[in-house]
């Protein structure tokens, strides 16, 4: 699938998409079988799963290393081989640590990180075969810390770092790494946080295009074509580039721009936990 300009072709490409019952994943599978791809769509029992030509289903937990092993051994059985890997599957719980069970926040870091490292590691062995891809998603909060998100930056800053670090680690056995950079896009991860008052609001009083819900279908769009390219930065909201090259200065900015609603969606929070 690879072309002297190095360059991935989707045409017939098998593609592995974890997460892809819904929102970005679900999107992700369609516009790559529009171009000719074959998906391997990996998601949690029980989701929904998109009917697509040429696709299968196989239902695995992210979290499970040894279920993983075992998907992948039978999407390479299936398929006969593996292109592109995408990392897409997490969950998002919002949050002030005070507030948060803890619980939920450590499963926020389970899933989004080290599910993300057990699915590139399962995966890994059929991409040094094919000299495939791994694209994996990260967030604007991987570059842009906010309060009351600290386990999901965490766990994305995370799988940014992992991709960074194994890009090297690849290069010469053919395998290329990317990562996929979108702010808040309409997926039902976004949709649910805009149920919670004191987090909807926070996200009002961020400036300029950081509050803002994108589409989807653009967003998806801009990352195909990451993949095509074997980008090792996609940006699914173009302006997201800008923020890559000013990212040091966002620490000091978010701090001095969030603090005060930060502290009064925290307050907001903590009066509406149930009390026992």
């Amino acid at each position: 699938m690879r072309d002297s300009v190095s360059r991935l072709d989707p045409n017939g490409a098998v593609v592995v998409i974890t997460g892809a019952g819904g929102g970005l994943g679900a999107e992700l599978s369609r516009q790559l079988t529009a171009r000719g791809a074959r998906i391997a769509l990996l998601v949690l029992p029980g989701d929904a799963v998109p009917d697509l030509p040429g696709s299968r289903a196989w239902e695995v937990d992210v979290t499970d290393a040894q279920a993983l092993t075992r998907v992948a051994a039978e999407v390479q059985q299936h398929f006969g081989r593996i292109d592109v890997v995408v990392v897409n599957a997490g969950i998002g719980h919002s949050g002030a640590m005070l507030a948060m069970d803890p619980a939920a926040y450590e499963r926020v870091i389970e899933v989004n990180l080290l599910g993300s490292v057990r699915t590139v590691r399962a995966f890994l062995p059929a991409l040094v075969e094919s000299r495939g891809h791994v694209l994996q998603i990260a967030s604007l909060a991987a570059m842009v810390h906010a309060p009351l998100m600290s386990a999901y930056a965490a766990s994305k800053a995370g799988v940014e770092a992992m991709a960074h670090a194994l890009r090297p680690e690849l290069a010469h056995l053919g395998v290329t790494v990317g990562v996929a950079y979108l702010a808040f896009t309409d997926t039902a991860m976004v949709q649910a946080a805009d149920t919670d008052p004191a987090l909807k609001a926070l996200r009002a009083s961020l400036p300029g295009p950081f509050g803002k819900t994108y589409p989807v279908v653009p967003a998806v769009a801009r990352i195909v074509a990451g993949i095509e390219r074997r980008s090792p930065h996609v940006y699914a909201q173009a302006w997201l580039r800008v923020m890559a090259a000013v990212r040091g200065q966002a620490p000091g900015v978010v701090a001095r721009q969030s603090a005060g609603p930060a502290a009064v969606a925290q307050a907001a929070q903590q009066a509406s936990r149930p009390r026992v």
